[in-house]
């Protein structure tokens, strides 16, 4: 079970996902190359042996990053796992890296930096569930 983040390249100035005009569509990422590269270099410690599929690995956390096959690369799909708010900021650290904002797909808004609600309520629902004798 992840908690999972879609990454879009979606300018500022919209406050909310509902702002954005029904018939939008956001522009790709970028080329299968840069995305990558920009992965590389925002957290050099990222496992890009399948160029479609990403790890990073941190002390309580995981990310898969799904990049995909498709070229240009539409948008990122991260799907975090364990626990820690020191996982936010490598989110928006990627984020900023790719020059998209990061949507929160449980309710399918912006994520805010230093908002660790929706990555709080994953991790109960999820404890929650998953508890044993369930």
């Amino acid at each position: 079970m992840s908690w999972d983040v879609l990454l879009l390249s979606i300018p500022a100035g919209f406050d909310s996902v509902s702002d954005l005009p029904r018939d939008y569509s956001p522009a790709p990422v970028g080329d299968g190359a840069r995305v990558r590269q920009a992965l590389r270099t925002a957290v050099p410690e990222v496992e890009l042996d399948d160029p479609s599929w990403g790890v990073l690995t941190g002390p309580t956390w995981s990310i898969e990053l799904n990049i995909g096959d498709e070229d240009p690369v539409e948008s990122v799909m991260l799907h975090l796992h364990g626990g820690g708010d020191d996982v936010l900021p490598v989110v928006f650290r990627i984020a900023t890296a790719l020059g998209c904002r990061p949507v929160d797909c449980s309710n399918g808004e912006f994520l805010a930096e230093g908002d660790t609600g929706g990555w709080h309520a994953f991790q109960a629902f999820r404890d929650r569930v998953a508890a044993p004798g369930r």
